[in-house]
This record gives structure tokens, C-alpha cells and sequence, in this order.
């Protein structure tokens, strides 16, 4: 019997989730967070929506993100959400979520399909040379798909000093080029 010893792999492609601090700005990678998406099938909203709320399973209205105890959601389209939850507790989202859903919802594993980038500090300056995005206001709580760099990244606004990015994990080391470019010419 051949026993695998398996660990997840940072997307930027070294050891450790790469840190970057640019004058007052920092960005890092971050791995600690499962991603599966989660779309009613045709009809059956209405018992997708009472199987979330029993389960504490956030899904939010459009343009926001919610965080609920172990987990959080951020809504994608009519009907379709991404949800997260620890890596450590759901290292099989989309398995957790299956069994939660049943046939209600249609589930598909996300995690390795996202490079996870924290960016904190002052934010305007920085993303007014990224994107289309108003920080004004996308408040704490919103959530976005945008483009950065020619990539359809997910923007979550966590705080006023941070936000999450979710960028393509093939395209990974070019969306973090670009996230230091734009803090090295505004800082």
C-alpha cells in the first residue's frame, strides 16, 4: 500500500505564500480558504435558499459578501454563489456542500482554480491604476468581478484597508506583477 503525502503548493510557485510590502501597502498570498461554487437548479431556489439558511451558509444579494461563522459567501450571478470555509475544516468544499445540497444545487470544487491575494493598507491610489473599481463606493461587504491586467478577477472588500482578490491561478504571477506595479507607482 503506497501512502501519498501530499501538501498544497503556494499558486505564485515557491515554498511559502509570497508577502510584499510596497510603501504602506502589503500584498500577500493566501491559502487558507476552500472555494466551491454553488448554483439552484432550475426551480428549486426557494429550497436552496432554506437549505443555506439551515446550514449557517451564507448566500448574499448581488454586488455583496457575507461572512457567517465558519463560513462566507459572495454572490456570482442570479442563483449562483461562491462560498468559502476553512481549508483546514472543508478540504473538500464541493463534497461538503454536495452533501449538504443534494440535488437541490449544483456544486463545482473551486479552490485550486483561485490565486487568493490580501492587499491592505491604503487602497484608493493603488486601484484607481488597476481598474474601473470606486472605491468610495464598494464598501466593506461588496463584492465585484472586474478586470485587472486583461484577468476577470473577484474583488471583496473586507475592511476599509482590505480587500481579496481572486485571480485565475494560470495567470497568477502576472496578476501579481500587476498588484505591485500599480502599488510601486502609486506609493
Amino acid at each position: 500500500m503506497c501512502e501519498h503525502r501530499l501538501r498544497a503548493r503556494p499558486a505564485l510557485g515557491i515554498d511559502q505564500p509570497d508577502v510584499v510590502a510596497v510603501g504602506p501597502v502589503r500584498i500577500a498570498e493566501s491559502m487558507g480558504t476552500a472555494l466551491g461554487s454553488l448554483a439552484s437548479r432550475r426551480g428549486r431556489d426557494d429550497e436552496v435558499r432554506r437549505i443555506a439558511a439551515d446550514a449557517g451558509i451564507p448566500l448574499p444579494a448581488p454586488g455583496q459578501m457575507v461572512r457567517q461563522g465558519d463560513w462566507a459567501g459572495f454572490w456570482l450571478a442570479p442563483s449562483q454563489w461562491m462560498i468559502e470555509g476553512p481549508q483546514d475544516t472543508y478540504e473538500d468544499i464541493a463534497a461538503v456542500l454536495k452533501t449538504i445540497f443534494g440535488e437541490s444545487a449544483s456544486v463545482t470544487e473551486q479552490t485550486d482554480a483561485w490565486v487568493r491575494l490580501e492587499v491592505t493598507g491604503p487602497l484608493r491610489p493603488m486601484f484607481e491604476r488597476l481598474c474601473n473599481l470606486d472605491l468610495v463606493r464598494f464598501v466593506p461587504g461588496s463584492a465585484t468581478r472586474t478586470i485587472i491586467e486583461h484577468l476577470g478577477c473577484y474583488v471583496l472588500r473586507q475592511a476599509d484597508d482590505r480587500i481579496t482578490l481572486l485571480g485565475p491561478r494560470s495567470s497568477a504571477a502576472s496578476l501579481h506583477h500587476a498588484l505591485i506595479s500599480a502599488a510601486r507607482s502609486a506609493f
